[in-house]
């Protein structure tokens, strides 16, 4: 673990190096334009965009959601969407059903300060990500992680159920993290490998990061929240890899490590919001959403350290570097890419479908703050990796972005990060022929 000279961290002089001479290559995205005053109603009917090498028509799935985290599809005319506010919403045929097909079981006022750095929104935060299992087709079964109260906090648990028609029936929670505190990010991605397992995501939890508690009398930067994600006797800062069944699978890298949590795949990471498998390695990528600046997309190997809160291109939110050595250290993974200034990833997925072949196997990355979808295509000539910011006209925040079993692409959107507005939306993207 750690021990690969190609996958260690670079040193600091070849890093900074690397952004002097290639940083708008590397680290700069494509900016959204200025925010102009949203309408009052979003735009429902079909638009026509402009993309290199053509256009595509985006059009309007479902409106009127609260906040939609993500979407996963049990066939090619059934999406699921879950609000933040709790409930898990079913698209079937291009309707959104009037009720939830399931509530989280979150409390829907949570205590003050379980609420920090959570957005605040009324109903408080219930429910995040939502995943079908590979063989949906055959179980039926569906999984849900949210935030879970008790005597310590709050912290992520994992449920699963039986999808009957337009109910989430049978739902049993299978697995709750040691992630507990009374504030601070849980992320919470949920996601199936090509194992079949479910590999799942949970945030630093540094509930001080954003605020005046975060700077110590000396005027340093107080990471000892944060730095749980280098521990292993946590969940904190980590992705998790688990059987479907919420049990850990005997070859988990850290499994008969003493002082380890068995369900542990890799560590040092801040707020992972995205997982993907890149169709032509096989291996896993994870979007995470860094300090100030410092956002990343990895390769996950199984074990590895990818460095947070000791190693980040961004900054504290204090102004200062991360640490004493914030660029490289050994036995720490580089990121595959970053972005300085923050994008803020919500989601990555690699295009495998017919409908756009010229963007077969490209990156999709949705961007919350930069409102755009980002397509990065590899093995370009003149550019290795050529990126171009798509939506940007419709002035959103791109908050999942999921390829339909029909090979389409579809993202949920919201238009601010907190507020009571209901101004979610599912996009379908077609081409224009």
């Amino acid at each position: 673990m750690g021990d690969n000279p190609v996958a260690m961290k670079l040193s600091s002089i070849s890093w900074i190096a690397a952004v002097l001479i290639l940083g708008p290559t590397l680290c700069y995205p494509q900016q959204a334009a200025p925010a102009a005053p949203r309408d009052t109603a979003p735009q429902t009917g079909p638009q026509i965009l402009d993309v290199q090498g053509g256009k595509i028509r985006v059009v309007t799935m479902a409106t009127g959601l609260f906040h939609p985290w993500a979407i996963a599809f049990a066939d090619a005319n059934t999406i699921l969407v879950t609000e933040r506010n709790g409930a898990l919403r079913i698209i079937r045929n291009g309707v959104l059903a009037p009720t939830p097909v399931w509530t989280s079981p979150t409390p829907s006022a949570p205590p003050p300060a379980s609420a920090q750095n959570q957005g605040g929104q009324q109903g408080g935060d219930r429910l995040h990500f939502v995943a079908v299992h590979p063989d949906f087709a055959q179980n039926h079964l569906v999984y849900v992680s949210y935030p879970k109260t008790g005597e310590k906090g709050t912290t992520l648990a994992i449920a699963r159920g039986f999808l009957k028609g337009d109910v989430l029936g049978d739902v049993q929670e299978i697995f709750v993290a040691d992630a507990w505190e009374t504030g601070g990010n849980l992320a919470g991605r949920v996601f199936f490998g090509k194992d079949k397992n479910l590999y799942v995501t949970i945030g630093d939890r540094d509930r001080i990061c954003c605020n005046a508690q975060q700077l110590r009398p000396d005027g340093s930067d107080d990471n000892s929240l944060r730095m749980k994600s280098q521990a292993l006797d946590n969940h904190i800062g980590k992705t998790l890899r688990l059987r479907d069944d919420g049990t850990v699978p005997p070859d988990n890298p850290f499994v008969g490590k003493p002082g380890a949590k068995p369900e542990i795949y890799t560590y040092g990471h801040r707020n992972g919001y995205g997982l993907a498998v890149n169709p032509e390695t096989g291996e896993l990528w994870q979007a995470e959403i860094g300090p100030m600046g410092g956002d990343e997309v990895n390769i996950l190997q199984p074990g590895h350290n990818y460095g947070w809160p000791l190693v980040s291109m961004g900054r504290n939110y204090t102004g200062t570097l991360a640490s004493d050595q914030p660029f490289a250290r050994p036995g720490m993974d580089n990121a595959r890419m970053f972005w300085v200034p923050s994008i803020s990833p919500s989601s990555i997925m690699f295009y495998t479908g017919d409908k756009f072949p010229r963007w077969k196997n490209n990156l999709f990355v949705g961007a919350l703050t930069t409102q755009q979808l980002i397509r990065v295509a590899f093995g370009q000539p003149n550019q290795a990796e050529r990126r171009e910011g798509l939506l940007i006209p419709m002035r959103v925040r791109i908050r999942d972005v999921q390829q339909s079993p029909d090979g389409y692409i579809y993202v949920a959107t919201e238009g601010s990060s907190g507020g009571n507005a209901s101004d979610g939306m599912v996009l379908k993207i077609e081409p224009v022929e």
